[in-house]
């Protein structure tokens, strides 16, 4: 199955560490919202990844989906830069402490193949502290593990969600944020599930790679994922 984009080059070994597999994109457009009537129709395995992938998204974690995640993986997004499982698990189990409910609105996957599952994506999310919802779309890609990606459970090497036009250049002061609570929020977690990753704390892994920016010229090419009608 073959759709969207060109292939990435991504490694063809698992034994490549995670920060092998990030996805580079620079959007035409920074509206991501999705429509579930164009969504691509995905094999059984694929679907039940994603199903797993949002049910993370809406505050039901479970070791089980967390182990949709390699050991080496990576998680990044506008607040986090996760490079272990071990941090990764830290933060999906956070978010019922950090949110009264988080629902799904709707999702598009808009690509399918052997390297990555992308889809548009549109969460509600309400606070406990405060008495408010933040609906925030954006583009989530799943780089897919080449071992696991042909069976019944497909494991992701690179989790990335965007929220506006540009890609993430790894540098500044926001991503120096994003690494600091990746690093220091599992370290007062109680859940007591995070001990089946405790031990993926020395998984393979290499610098983060920067950027300079988040465009073209940071190795961010340009892709258009605008709905075709």
């Amino acid at each position: 199955m073959s759709t969207g984009p060109t292939a990435s080059g991504f490694p063809k070994s698992s034994d490549a560490p995670g920060e092998q597999f990030e996805p580079r994109q620079t959007a035409t457009s920074e509206d991501y919202t999705p429509d579930p009537s164009k969504s691509i129709p995905l094999s059984e395995p694929r679907q039940r990844l994603v199903d797993d992938i949002i049910a993370l998204y809406s505050c039901y974690p479970t070791v089980e989906r967390v182990k949709r995640y390699t050991r080496d993986c990576v998680y990044d997004d506008q607040f986090v830069y996760a490079n272990d499982r071990y941090k990764m698990a830290g933060q999906w189990f956070a978010l019922p402490k950090l949110f009264k409910a988080s629902v799904n609105e709707g999702y598009e996957i808009i690509r399918s193949d052997d390297e990555i599952i992308q889809f548009k994506n549109k969460q509600s999310w309400t606070f406990r502290l405060i008495p408010k919802t933040a609906t925030i779309t954006g583009l989530v890609s799943l780089s897919l593990d080449p071992a696991t990606k042909g069976g019944g459970f497909i494991q992701v090497k690179y989790h990335k969600d965007q929220a506006n036009d540009k890609d993430y250049s790894h540098e500044g002061l926001g991503f120096t944020f994003k690494k600091w609570q990746a690093d220091n929020v599992v370290k007062h977690m109680d859940a007591p599930e995070l001990k089946q990753f405790e031990a993926d704390r020395t998984a393979g892994k290499e610098h983060v790679r920067k950027y300079g920016t988040g465009t073209e010229e940071g190795d961010a090419p340009k892709q258009d994922f605008t709905s075709k009608q």
